[in-house]
């Protein structure tokens, strides 16, 4: 029984002999690079490429726009109450996002 790998090659090889792959747009042409791909720790690259791949955003993606969401919100609050409630909130989710992205730069792993 032929491995996935092999099955897939074969696959491919079906593809290329009829012409399939040759039709396909940017066939031939490096695949164009990722925003931010160079920016990227080399370590981290495949694992954000598998999760982007896979329709799951990082969860550092998710905490920026959580920010986004108090930001607007500090914006619109119509009390002090609230503003000072959304100013602590937003102070704590920057800590966190502080946090989050000084253990990526130094420990260089998911």
């Amino acid at each position: 029984m032929p491995t996935q790998d092999e099955e897939i090659a074969r696959h491919l090889r079906e593809a290329l002999a009829s012409g399939e792959l040759s039709r396909v747009e940017g066939w031939g042409k490096p695949l164009p690079e990722d925003a931010g791909w160079n920016a990227t720790p080399e370590e981290l690259r495949m694992p954000f490429k598998v999760l982007k791949n896979a329709g799951i955003v990082p969860p550092e993606v998710e905490l920026f726009h959580e920010r986004a969401r108090l930001s607007a919100a500090l914006d619109e609050a119509a009390t002090d109450e609230e503003r000072r409630e959304l100013r602590r909130c937003l102070s704590d989710l920057e800590q966190k996002i502080a946090l989050r992205l000084e253990a990526l730069r130094t420990q260089r792993t998911l």
